[in-house]
């Protein structure tokens, strides 16, 4: 069994986290981050640290013990380095480009895609086969990218379509004569 909830979350320099009644706020020079309590947990704030505690010792206690521990040290770090995901487009023609508020793709259907940009979000294309996800919010930026990806996904053939930088696509053999 993980024992992840064991250990503090340390508060890094420039972050304020406070405890509003069963809400966790982590605010820093990146936004403001907010965490609803469940009952199975109590948090703690001191010192610069965070400590989640279980109420009970039953099973689900446990496991928001460490789930809420994580999702606060995903908060102090999103609101002071930010997390991003790179994505590549590979195939002939395909191309990403930001312009104003959505992400304009051409991943080879008859019609360009665009993304409308969520607020919190960054999106930068710093080539045409290269895009940037960047937000404080892990999930909202994991969401993000991999709704852009599901527009179309690496095909095993080729490799076409859109990729995470650090995925590996399994390739296949294709048809022999």
């Amino acid at each position: 069994m993980s024992r992840v909830g064991k250990y503090p979350v340390p508060v890094p320099a420039g972050v304020q986290v406070a405890l509003q009644g069963r809400t966790v706020v982590a605010k820093g020079k990146l936004g403001e981050l907010k965490l609803p309590l469940t009952d199975e947990v109590d948090v703690e704030i001191e010192g610069g640290q965070v400590a989640v505690k279980p109420r009970r010792d039953d099973r689900r206690s446990r496991t928001m013990w460490g789930t809420t521990r994580s999702l606060i040290n995903g908060m102090c770090i999103g609101v002071s380095t930010g997390f991003t995901k790179s994505m590549e487009i590979n195939g002939t023609g395909y191309r990403a480009a930001v312009q104003g508020k959505d992400l304009v793709l051409a991943l080879g259907f008859s019609h360009e895609v665009r993304y409308p940009i969520p607020d919190g979000i960054t999106i930068v294309c710093e080539r045409p086969t290269a895009v940037k996800v960047s937000g404080a919010d892990k999930q909202r930026v994991g969401q993000v990218a991999a709704e852009i990806r599901a527009y179309r996904g690496p095909e095993p053939y080729k490799g076409k379509g859109v990729r995470y930088t650090d995925e590996q696509i399994l390739r296949k053999e294709g048809k022999k004569k």
